[in-house]
């Protein structure tokens, strides 16, 4: 909301006139601290500020409840708004709809299970849904979407000590660790898992993105490169560095 108003030009008097609340109010709303915000205000300012209804209002839900606000206080407030909202544009939910299916599979690889990894994803698409009009004039509008889309995955996917995301738990949901738990050589398959998928965790963003789309989500390159926004040639270029710098890590003596 902050980057919408710095976008529109509008000062706050603009936003008291518009919205009905006063200047301390939203002042308070636009810095984030204080009590919780009730939707009717976020509503009127999210109004103001020509921005959609229906995901800032499944955000402003989830951040409630992040702030400890229990479901009745949530529902009420809401129903003190008589708007649904709008429709999203169509442009919109063909790319949502084209992209749900993979962005899903990458983030159950980091957070585990199907309903956190789709709670990401809903929540990334709310977020692209707010700044389409900015993401189509970007240069690269699927590039975008990813980045928005890595970035929530990554704000919420467990970690190592030095800050990297931690993919060791996702050995346990592998098709050679979940079908064969008592074949032989089930440890040795166990401990080679866990160390790939750690040296995947320390190549840099776009090797590492290329390798858990691939590797893991089962992604063919083709296909990875639409949703990453990049050339195909480039997908398999990264691709080969990723393994390569992968068969290094794990050659590597680690040091004692």
């Amino acid at each position: 909301m902050r980057t919408a108003l710095f976008a529109s030009r509008l000062t706050l008097d603009d936003l008291v006139d518009r919205s009905g609340y006063s200047k301390t109010r939203i002042s308070e709303l636009l810095r984030g601290n204080g009590y919780y915000p009730p939707w009717e205000i976020t509503f009127s300012v999210t109004r103001a500020l020509g921005l959609p209804t229906r995901p800032l209002r499944r955000l402003w839900a989830a951040a409630a409840r992040e702030a400890g606000k229990g479901d009745d206080w949530i529902r009420r407030c809401i129903e003190q708004v008589a708007h649904d909202g709008e429709e999203p544009p169509l442009p919109y939910q063909a790319f949502t709809d084209d992209m749900r299916g993979v962005y899903t599979d990458y983030a159950r690889a980091f957070l585990l299970t199907d309903q956190r990894a789709r709670w990401v994803v809903s929540e990334a698409f709310d977020i692209l849904w707010i700044c389409w009009e900015h993401a189509t004039t970007s240069d690269n509008l699927h590039r975008y979407a990813w980045r928005l889309l890595r970035s929530r995955v990554m704000l919420r996917a467990p970690r190592h000590h030095d800050g990297r995301p931690d993919l060791r738990a996702t050995v346990f949901s592998t098709r050679e660790v979940h079908n064969h738990p008592a074949a032989p050589g089930h440890l040795v398959v166990l401990t080679e898992l866990i160390d790939l998928f750690d040296a995947i965790t320390r190549l840099p963003e776009d090797q590492m993105d290329v390798a858990v789309l691939h590797y893991l989500c089962g992604i063919p390159h083709h296909a990875i490169a639409h949703v990453l926004g990049i050339a195909p040639a480039l997908t398999h270029a990264v691709d080969h560095h990723a393994r390569a710098t992968v068969e290094a890590l794990l050659t590597t003596p680690t040091p004692e």
